[in-house]
């Protein structure tokens, strides 16, 4: 369904620290990084796409986070979403909704919902039961 999600920084050498400490813990590799441009990507795997990109805006002027405005990674475990949230907060991110169940959304909905060093809201979510 995607092809790439671009979330915009101000500081993209803060960012990037955020990051790169963020999408190990979920498993996708970085895939290239241009500090002079400045933006940087990462990849699924097995395919190329989608990417998830982060730099500075195209036009020039500066980064806002936008109101309601949401980026969700999926995770394959609830563990996995304790990691995310945990590195994400150790990164400079701020605590949007700790990692628990969400049974409002469905009964095996587990989340974490933070902000990045910039603003932009992430959460990171796995939808499968908790294994025993």
């Amino acid at each position: 369904m995607f092809s790439h999600i671009f979330i915009g920084v101000s500081d993209f050498p803060r960012a990037l620290a955020f990051y790169r400490a963020l999408m190990p813990v979920l498993g996708v590799q970085e895939r290239f990084c241009e500090p002079g441009r400045p933006w940087a990507g990462w990849q699924s795997s097995p395919d190329p796409r989608p990417l998830l990109l982060i730099g500075t805006p195209f036009d020039g002027q500066p980064h806002t986070p936008g109101n309601g405005a949401m980026t969700a990674f999926m995770a394959s475990s609830r563990a996995m979403v304790d990691l995310a949230h945990a590195a994400a907060l150790a990164h400079g991110g701020r605590c949007e909704g700790p990692p628990g169940l969400r049974p409002e959304y469905h009964s095996n909905y587990y989340g974490a919902y933070f902000r990045d060093t910039e603003g932009n809201k992430l959460c990171v979510a796995c939808h499968a039961a908790e294994v025993p």
